[in-house]
């Protein structure tokens, strides 16, 4: 399980990707998650320590891809004040009074944190292009209608998403970005369980199903994104999703992999006065 099987460094196309990869019971593999998952919080307490570096986690998907579920279970060792999760709904009205960045470049983590966006940036490049109506929502001048909204426009965006991503990560974030790929029938079978199940019916909408009507569409949309903003410095791994389990596992794997070939993050050592000091403090205290 390296990070490299699942990064991608060329063009690629979703359909020639695998939703599902079978890595052994559901039992081991959530034990053997709880063992990465402590061992990425001792990394990000380091950072805590260090103060140089930030991580960003963007995770995108279908919808029943499993990111909630996912966060929760990669996260569950984490210290609290070491990681904030960010889930972006619709824009509000105060974020639609600025540029579309503009409510991801606020949220971004402080350096010696860990940040997870749940959906992203992305969505300007994803959910708009599929429904191009929603960009008059923003009142971009020289945008008046659909029509306006060309090619031109899209490969735009995707600069000014790359230009934003290379700035961050100049200043220290460490940028990883995970398309969790689902199969559309174990998406539909998600949503079967979610309306057959009474106490998951809350997580049904009817909206469900318009936005799978438009699976195909989507999916170009997200190879086409995929395709033009994975960089060195803000790779794009494609990650199987049909089994939870194994994609939490995955996820989780490379961001220790990662994490880990940081040399530098370690804590700072204590200047030479209060290590001399140690014996000292210590019985003082124990004297007490």
């Amino acid at each position: 399980m390296k990070a490299s099987d699942y990064q991608i460094t060329g063009p690629v196309k979703l359909s020639e990707r695998k939703t599902h990869e079978d890595f052994g019971k559901t039992k081991e593999l959530e034990q053997e998650l709880d063992e990465v998952s402590k061992k990425i919080a001792d990394i990000q307490n380091a950072m805590y320590a260090h103060g140089k570096y930030a991580a960003l986690i963007c995770i995108q998907g279908m919808d029943t891809a499993g990111k909630d579920s996912l966060i929760r279970e990669v996260f569950k060792n984490f210290n609290a004040r070491g990681v904030v999760v960010h889930s972006f709904k619709t824009p509000t009205s105060l974020e639609l009074g600025h540029d579309y960045l503009w409510r991801h470049y606020i949220a971004l983590p402080a350096r010696g944190k860990v940040g997870v966006f749940n959906r992203t940036h992305y969505e300007n490049v994803l959910v708009t292009r599929v429904h191009p109506e929603y960009i008059l929502n923003e009142n971009i001048p020289g945008i008046n209608e659909v029509s306006d909204i060309d090619e031109a426009f899209w490969e735009n965006r995707f600069e000014q998403i790359n230009n934003f991503e290379k700035h961050i990560a100049d200043n220290g974030t460490i940028i990883f970005k995970f398309f969790l790929h689902l199969s559309k029938e174990e998406q539909k079978n998600r949503l079967l369980r979610r309306l057959n199940k009474p106490n998951k019916n809350w997580k049904f909408s009817a909206g469900d199903l318009k936005e799978r009507a438009l699976w195909d569409e989507y999916q170009q949309c997200y190879e086409d994104a995929i395709n033009k903003t994975s960089k060195f410095h803000a790779p794009w791994y494609i990650v199987p999703a049909d089994d939870k389990p194994t994609a939490r596992l995955i996820l989780a794997n490379i961001l220790l992999e990662k994490l880990s070939s940081y040399k530098d993050i370690k804590e700072p050592e204590l200047d030479e006065k209060t290590k001399s000091n140690i014996d000292a403090y210590r019985k003082q205290l124990e004297s007490e």
